[in-house]
């Protein structure tokens, strides 16, 4: 798989779909609407070109309730991963292979990278029948955005190298984002659910609860008992990530279905209904979506989720259920359920991750971490084979922190080297750095002490925890202690953050992704990039806080920020590839396995969903498999 299509291919998916002839003459409703007297005729609810998108297996058939389950407790991405995020551009259906055109049916990139000029789809309209056009996307970057009332900056992927994009209009439907520097991952951003703000706010409704177009708002902060119009915009209009997105069934969007029961704190469930002025059809002229409405219901338990799977009262489940311990229950019951399996992949580069924390605050320590033999002996006294047996079931495969072999950036050394078991070797290094096994089986110190690591864990992962403990016991027999920390996911957070750690069991992203979260090979991100945290606050703040990296992660971030700047396709990838190698080479991460297929279930007659789908977040499953083309037969 791609990750950054060549500009030629993008330009090409932009044209073929801008191509597409109109369907005016046969476009066709679902039946549900035809008895909707206050609606305008079909034809005049699409746009001039709606995006037409084939169906995966068949043209479906109109109506039905898509059953799906989530978490009682800010469980909201969930709404998110099957709605989608209806953005400028979209994923490919098969994964990361290419952008398509979305709500701009074409774009052009500027030489140099540095200005993206989109056109939009002419003629869409908002749910409540209101035109979209380039003033909306002005005001979700200009006035919403652009407000430091709003937010203190930019969020990352609209100011590369801190830079604010500036965001223009050439017409009603055209507009243009100008950036300082060259920008080729914009696109691919644009994709993710995190950069859908240009097309998050519609100006006529979400204006209301700004001080720049309502003098009076005031008044509405006032009444709302909130902090600022910021609060009271989010309370009506949502944000990316929060569970009001999904708690206003006023708020027009662009979405296929609409909120009808809203998620609120005593919901027990959420329903959504079909979009009346969704602006896409199948290649029939059927405009899409099939099924009349989703209902999430909330449900507090994950075992009780598995259970409602298991009993047919689910037609598509994935989210909290996927892990492989669940693959032999969920085969199991599916003549009982009526339902069938379907694969997810991971995009993660590892399930099972040993963050060493390279600035632990454990002084004697910290020296052995950053020695490369010791961190080979760890890595070589890990019976992989046990921890995939045991906890996986055999389906995973051992596996460091590379790119999974489906990226072009697969490079063999990061992905492969010291995964074998071998305990003499792991012994002899640990002699050789002058640890010595005492009595009682563990090393020590030259200077005296027990080598003893803290490990942070999440206990709501039970395969982390498996993986923990089977880890303990294969270390120990090489002489080092480990003492797992077991915790709820904030308290997890809130050592992870403090650096009280020294050693984060965790996942290693990147496996399909490994440009969007390079976190195991580049100390960038602040809660997420743990081989130090303090090394990643130096390169935020420039030197300012923190601790200053190594030599080796030196030279990666001084290569980051040629990448992030690169003018060319071609030498983006070079100097990635080169991050990649420099990695391979400091070896400062530890991974056990590569994520195992998942599986996810579906009714027996839900159809045009694919067999198998990635399973992340900047791919979020299952939205760019266009749940709006899944149908039920008969």
């Amino acid at each position: 798989m791609r990750l950054i299509p060549s500009r030629f291919a993008v330009a090409v998916a932009a044209a073929a779909v801008a191509a597409v002839p109109s369907l005016a003459a046969a476009y066709q409703q679902a039946p549900a609407l035809a008895n909707d007297k206050g609606l305008p005729p079909v034809d005049q609810r699409l746009p001039e070109k709606p995006l037409v998108i084939k169906p995966l297996e068949r043209v479906g058939q109109y109506g039905g309730t898509l059953r799906t389950a989530m978490r009682a407790n800010n469980d909201h991405n969930a709404i998110l991963r099957v709605i989608g995020n209806q953005s400028l551009v979209r994923w490919a259906r098969d994964g990361f292979n290419s952008v398509e055109p979305n709500l701009a049916e074409s774009w052009d990139i500027s030489p140099d990278a540095t200005t993206y000029t989109f056109k939009l789809r002419k003629g869409t309209k908002w749910s409540d029948g209101t035109p979209f056009t380039a003033d909306d996307i002005l005001f979700s970057m200009n006035d919403v955005l652009g407000d430091k009332t709003f937010l203190n900056a930019l969020p990352a992927d609209f100011q590369p190298g801190g830079d604010a994009v500036k965001v223009t209009k050439t017409d009603d439907y055209t507009v243009v984002f100008k950036f300082a520097k060259p920008y080729l991952p914009f696109l691919e951003k644009l994709a993710t659910p995190v950069a859908q703000y240009p097309t998050m706010y519609q100006k006529k409704y979400c204006s209301q609860f700004t001080a720049k177009y309502n003098p009076k708002v005031g008044d509405l902060v006032k009444a709302a008992n909130v902090k600022d119009w910021a609060q009271l915009l989010r309370n009506n209009c949502g944000d990316i990530e929060i569970p009001a997105r999904w708690s206003n069934p006023n708020r027009p969007v662009l979405d296929p279905w609409v909120i009808k029961d809203p998620y609120s704190g005593s919901a027990t469930k959420v329903v959504l209904e079909r979009n009346p002025y969704f602006w896409q059809v199948d290649d029939k002229g059927n405009q899409l979506p099939y099924i009349d409405k989703v209902q999430f219901q909330l449900i507090s338990e994950v075992e009780t989720i598995l259970l409602a799977a298991i009993n047919g009262q689910l037609d598509y489940q994935l989210r909290h259920i996927s892990s492989i311990q669940n693959r032999p229950v969920l085969a199991e019951n599916q003549a009982k359920g009526k339902y069938k399996l379907f694969q997810s992949s991971g995009i993660n580069a590892n399930q099972v991750g040993l963050w060493l924390n390279h600035s632990t605050q454990n002084e004697k320590l910290k020296k052995l971490i950053r020695n490369h033999d010791f961190r080979q002996a760890l890595s070589q006294a890990i019976d992989r084979k046990e921890i995939n047996d045991i906890v996986f079931l055999g389906q995973a495969k051992p596996w460091q922190s590379g790119p999974q072999k489906a990226s072009k950036f697969y490079n063999e050394k990061l992905a492969t080297q010291y995964l074998n078991l071998d305990l003499k070797k792991s012994e002899e290094l640990l002699d050789k750095l002058g640890l010595k096994k005492g009595a009682d089986g563990f090393r020590t110190y030259p200077e005296g002490g027990r080598v003893s690591m803290g490990m942070i864990v999440m206990i709501s992962n039970s395969s982390l925890m498996e993986s923990a403990e089977l880890l303990r016991k294969q270390l120990a027999k090489v002489g080092i202690e480990l003492v797992i920390n077991s915790s709820e996911r904030s308290l997890f957070y809130d050592r992870a953050n403090t650096n009280q750690y020294d050693i984060s069991l965790d996942v290693f992203s990147g496996g399909l992704d490994p440009t969007f979260n390079p976190r195991p090979w580049l100390a960038i991100h602040p809660q997420e990039s743990r081989m130090s945290v303090l090394w990643t606050k130096y390169y935020l703040t420039d030197g300012k806080q923190g601790e200053k990296p190594s030599p080796s992660m030196e030279k990666r971030l001084k290569l980051y920020d040629q990448w992030q700047v690169a003018k060319t396709t071609a030498e983006a990838d070079s100097l990635f590839k080169q991050i990649l190698e420099e990695a391979a080479n400091e070896f400062e991460v530890i991974g056990v396995v590569a994520p195992a297929p998942n599986a996810g279930v579906r009714n027996a007659k839900l159809y045009n969903i694919p067999a198998v789908m990635p399973d992340g977040w900047t791919w979020p499953t299952p939205a760019p498999a266009l749940v709006q083309q899944w149908s039920f037969s008969k």
